[in-house]
């Protein structure tokens, strides 16, 4: 009885259907992903699409990078920095971690002062920041010019 969940033989590629089976990416994002770069199949006479097995770590980075936040741009940036087209390792992921930790930690910052500010403003039920004499007394942020002044950009 044969188990048709196994990895396949070393060396050997997977269509598109097992891909998207065993990495739990649709179809419809696996032909956006490669559109835009990220992977990378060969056709076959047939023209059908064949991945070697290593998309399916690259396909993990992509998807743990997406969940965190970082811009498709700058998984791609990070991907084609790698040499020759390689997989991330271990050792990629850690330094490539390493260098949007900041970019998250701003992000997070970010939110969090979104998440107080905007908790203060609705609170008072006023909606009107012009009126608030807590938060912006005789509209001081109204001079610096129109939209959200109280966020860090």
């Amino acid at each position: 009885m044969s188990d048709h969940h196994a990895l396949p033989h070393p060396g050997q590629e997977l269509s598109v259907g097992e891909v998207a089976e065993r990495s739990g990416v649709p179809v419809s994002a696996l032909h956006f992903y490669e559109r835009e770069g990220l992977i990378q199949s060969r056709r076959t006479p047939g023209n059908q699409r064949r991945f070697r097995r290593e998309v399916l770590r690259r396909l993990s980075f992509i998807r743990i990078a997406q969940r965190v936040g970082i811009p498709l741009a700058e998984i791609r940036s990070a991907l084609d920095s790698l040499p020759d087209g390689r997989t991330p390792t271990r050792a990629d992921w850690a330094r490539l971690s390493e260098q949007w930790r900041t970019e998250l930690d701003d992000r997070i910052h970010r939110l969090q002062q979104l998440r107080d500010d905007f908790t203060g403003c609705i609170g008072c039920g006023c909606l009107s920041i012009d009126r608030c004499g807590l938060v912006n007394p005789h509209d001081r942020l109204g001079e610096d010019g129109p939209g959200p002044r109280r966020l860090v950009g």
